[in-house]
């Protein structure tokens, strides 16, 4: 007889640490940081205390905007601040390890939060890595649809057991990104920027596959020179659970005078259960929750958890409280540089296997 009883609750929150009065200095003012880190930063209570930015303007507005006290014309001066311990490094990709090699030279930085992806290629991750641990940093790279919602309960419903074995696990993507213009000189539009988010989902949920299976065509919105527009992805792991990937950031011409149908749905297919997402995101700036709906065998019912947090901006505390109570435990984050370059490896390989046609083996 199916068990009717409610189900035992999802843990999708943060924890957070005891000490909220690290301070944290912030290196970039643009959308992700102004809009999203400093949002839930301040509605957490955490304390950014300095900020930086290429155009002293921005930061200078998103300072008065945040109430962070002190603005440097530099990332060089805001480490010369004492008060500064944590480090949240938002700036594009390609500058990445410039900015961390003279963050590591000072000795009151405990902690790094730095955007994904880390670095342009693996090697570039591998630097990072390597410049945190001997400088005696923890590093956690911010791969915030872990903290999703959604995603995290969903994590939390596989690793303990209540769908079963994993079978089949997919993420249908028709959504239009916001692109930033520096992704232009990279020649990326979807994989390392988009895709590099489901890859690291399937990844917290499922751990590292064994190989991939990647096709890319390009985007007909983009103008300038890529390959990676539009992605498709299958994941393989030896268990014999396959993960497929859309990513369609093209959508139809929806832009163009079309309809549109956007979205981005997911469903994780066990030997007990099967649990129903669609992530709120693309509504952004309308405050959308994700949603989750699962059924297992021993319940025969749809169970439809609730929660008023969004992915854009609440589940950008995840990522600094992590850091956070690492520092306090002296311990590693679940997000960090190491555990990243499982993702960052997985990113290239299916660069790889789009660029020659075939499956690629993941070296992590």
């Amino acid at each position: 007889m199916p068990d009717r009883s409610p189900p035992e609750p999802l843990d999708y929150l943060p924890t957070l640490p005891r000490n909220l009065d690290v301070g944290i200095g912030c290196i970039g003012a643009g959308f992700i940081m102004a809009d999203c880190h400093l949002v839930a930063y301040r509605q957490a209570g955490l304390q950014p205390i300095a900020i930086t930015s290429r155009t002293p303007e921005n930061a200078r507005r998103v300072a008065q905007r945040h109430s962070i006290g002190s603005v440097y014309a530099t990332y060089r001066e805001l480490l010369q601040d004492q008060r500064v311990e944590v480090v949240d490094i938002a700036v594009p990709p390609d500058c990445l390890l410039d900015v961390v090699r003279e963050v590591v030279t000072h000795r009151q930085i405990r902690g790094i939060l730095a955007q994904k992806p880390l670095g342009v290629c693996l090697d570039q991750a591998e630097q990072i890595v390597r410049l945190c641990r001997d400088a005696g940093i923890t590093l956690c790279v911010n791969q915030n649809m872990r903290y999703d919602q959604s995603v995290r309960a969903c994590g939390q419903l596989i690793r303990r057991g209540d769908l079963g074995d994993p079978v089949l696990a997919t993420v249908d993507m028709r959504a239009i990104p916001h692109w930033m213009p520096w992704q232009q000189r990279q020649g990326w539009v979807t994989c390392r920027i988009m895709s590099i988010h489901h890859l690291d989902t399937m990844r917290f949920w499922f751990g590292n596959p064994q190989r991939v299976f990647a096709s890319f065509r390009t985007d007909p919105r983009t103008e300038f020179d890529h390959r990676d527009g539009i992605g498709l992805y299958i994941l393989e792991y030896d268990s014999g659970l396959r993960c497929m990937i859309c990513d369609d950031v093209w959508t139809g011409p929806a832009r163009e005078g079309a309809a549109q149908a956007i979205g981005i749905t997911y469903r994780v297919e066990g030997t007990k259960g099967l649990a129903l997402g669609e992530i709120g995101w693309p509504k952004y700036p309308q405050r959308n929750p994700s949603t989750l709906q699962y059924s297992t065998t021993s319940t025969g019912i749809w169970h439809r958890p609730q929660w008023d947090q969004v992915w854009f901006p609440d589940a950008f505390l995840g990522p600094m409280a992590e850091l956070l109570v690492a520092l306090e435990t002296d311990g590693q984050p679940a997000m960090s540089g190491d555990d990243n370059l499982a993702t960052m490896a997985l990113v290239d390989a299916c660069y790889q296997s789009a660029n020659e046609h075939r499956a690629v083996e993941v070296d992590r």
